[in-house]
């Protein structure tokens, strides 16, 4: 019974571990040229990104990005256009430790950090 205890605490402890991480995203303006035209009418909203096992996840109904991951010495490592139809971005398995997340939309830009 103690065996069965502590196998059943080892595979949640190794759950817990690799939960999915939601990423906090802040925003500013790419183009700051764009004057009045371009300007919502409401706030614009960071996207709802999470990470989970080098997989990021992004919700369904989300527009078209540009993502670039960036290390630590701002060198951008990997790149790719996140199209409205995906919901998952496999990330390189060559990529470890600390990075920079960006996500370019029109004029907007969403910046946060990650660990791989």
């Amino acid at each position: 019974m103690r065996k069965l205890f502590l196998m059943i605490s080892a595979m949640l402890v190794s759950v817990i571990a690799v939960a999915e991480v939601e990423i906090e995203l802040y925003v500013s303006k790419v183009d700051h040229t764009t004057f009045g035209h371009n300007v919502p009418k409401t706030p614009v909203r960071p996207p709802h990104v999470s990470i989970e096992n080098g997989v990021l996840s992004f919700t369904a109904d989300h527009p078209e990005y540009v993502l670039f991951i960036r290390d630590e010495e701002g060198d951008v490592v990997y790149t790719t256009v996140v199209s409205s139809s995906v919901t998952q971005v496999v990330l390189p398995s060559t990529l470890s430790g600390e990075y920079q997340i960006e996500l370019v939309m029109g004029s907007w830009l969403f910046v946060g950090e990650i660990t791989v």
